[in-house]
């Protein structure tokens, strides 16, 4: 499975944008946040407009076929446009500089609510969302640089009008 784009490429984004490469960092190191990076993008894919250009073995969610932007300008079924791999590189610094952290493990009934050890007693705030997709949904991190560069290839939230 490849992720998006290249390594030469992402090293030469992150020194770009004024990141740095974690010294020591080893090429299988950056190549695997790359594909969990491009794993990350992949999430957005029920919001992408068309369907996969190889169908469902395709290993990407991208090239896709009948793709539009937010605006309705058509996607070649071959391209992936370069903001889709440039959101894929900031998913992949930040899974190279802490792993794992864009695809947290969370388990939806094992929150504590109080603790206490000796004589100090903590309560937390428990949310009254109980579903896993809730629970999920408030432990993942919004990376807003992320959600910048992808918004333009998601399908526009057209209300509904209901007549009864």
């Amino acid at each position: 499975m490849a992720a998006y784009g290249t390594k030469e490429a992402f090293v030469q984004y992150a020194t770009d944008h004024g990141y740095a490469i974690p010294q020591g960092a080893t090429d299988a190191q950056i190549e695997a946040a790359m594909l969990r990076g491009s794993l990350v993008i992949d999430r957005y894919e029920p919001k992408f407009s068309g369907a996969r250009t190889g169908g469902y073995n395709q290993d990407r969610a991208w090239p896709r076929t009948g793709a539009v932007t937010y605006y309705g300008q058509a996607i070649p079924s071959d391209a992936i446009p370069q903001p889709i791999i440039d959101a894929s590189y900031e998913a992949s610094f930040l899974e190279l500089i802490t792993p794992g952290s864009l695809s947290p493990v969370v388990t939806g009934n094992s929150v504590t609510k109080r603790e206490k050890v000796g004589e100090l007693e903590v309560e937390y705030a428990v949310s009254s969302r109980s579903s896993t997709a809730d629970v999920v949904a408030a432990s993942t991190p919004v990376a807003t640089t992320i959600e910048g560069l992808l918004w333009q290839f998601m399908r526009m939230c057209v209300p509904g009008i209901l007549a009864v």
